[in-house]
């Protein structure tokens, strides 16, 4: 069973279509890479994957079940490109961290035992146990993507989605994010990772994902970054379905979702 697939799903925005025929299988532990340049689609796709975008057409399933039907949120790990890891709140990393246990606990009922271990453990695999009571607002813009990285680490979830956790960083801060998804890969976590370039995280990549306006223009073995953005990327194929790790352009079609994680910490 699938850990992620998408049948013909389809995205449009104001009726403009910005999604167009994406058919997707994501196996459990599979490191995959969402690659493509800017508005290609990859992060509206992200956002349809975790409910945040409602699709137009077709079907999402998680996990085995439809997206419509899927509560388990628990079992999924979201981390936002960085902007608003402190929010202008005066929290510390490990308010910022501790928040991430929210879909594990009823709400109102203290940190237990286990929640305690888990923040603990998600803050030292990022690298700030040393500042954990620090207020977020004074980490530099990579160690605050950490944070966000910690904040989902927390909750235990099966299945990550990064939106470009790099983008902005510098070299170190990028190396410390690559260890901490390295032991994220060992412990069998299934990683989707939306990435302009992969740096570093390139030798974690499993499986390469390229979209081209709105479609999957290929779907296979990682390949250079520079070769993402080549114009006869994915033009050697028609239009026909494939097994995964086959380049793909899809057809154009396009199934009312809720927003489940919208507002979630």
């Amino acid at each position: 069973m699938p850990v992620i697939e998408v049948r013909d799903g389809a995205v449009a925005l104001s009726g403009r279509p910005v999604l167009r025929g994406i058919d997707l299988r994501v196996e459990r532990g599979e490191f995959v890479a969402l690659m493509g340049a800017n508005g290609s689609g990859k992060s509206t796709l992200v956002r349809a994957l975790t409910g945040l975008r409602p699709l137009s057409r077709g079907g999402i399933t998680l996990f085995g079940t439809p997206l419509e039907d899927f509560h388990e949120w628990h079992r999924i790990g979201f981390v936002p490109q960085r902007s608003g890891a402190a929010s202008g709140v005066p929290a510390s990393v490990r308010e910022v961290v501790s928040s991430g246990r929210l879909t594990r606990r009823r709400l109102l009922r203290p940190l237990g035992a286990a929640d305690r271990r888990a923040i603990d453990d998600a803050i030292e695999l990022v690298g700030l146990g040393a500042r954990a009571r620090d207020g977020v607002s004074t980490l530099s813009g990579g160690q605050q993507q950490r944070v966000l990285i910690a904040r989902a680490l927390a909750g235990d979830p099966e299945l990550f989605f990064l939106d470009e956790p790099t983008a902005g960083v510098d070299l170190p801060n990028q190396k410390v994010l690559t260890d901490a998804l390295a032991a994220l890969k060992e412990r069998g976590a299934t990683i989707v990772l939306v990435a302009h370039e992969l740096g570093p995280l390139a030798t974690l990549v499993e499986r390469a994902v390229v979209m081209r306006d709105g479609r999957v223009a290929y779907d296979g073995p990682p390949i250079p970054d520079h070769v993402v953005h080549e114009p006869w990327l994915g033009e050697a194929h028609g239009h026909h379905h494939h097994s995964r790790h086959e380049s793909s352009y899809a057809r154009d079609h396009a199934p009312h979702v809720r927003s489940p994680l919208e507002g979630r910490p």
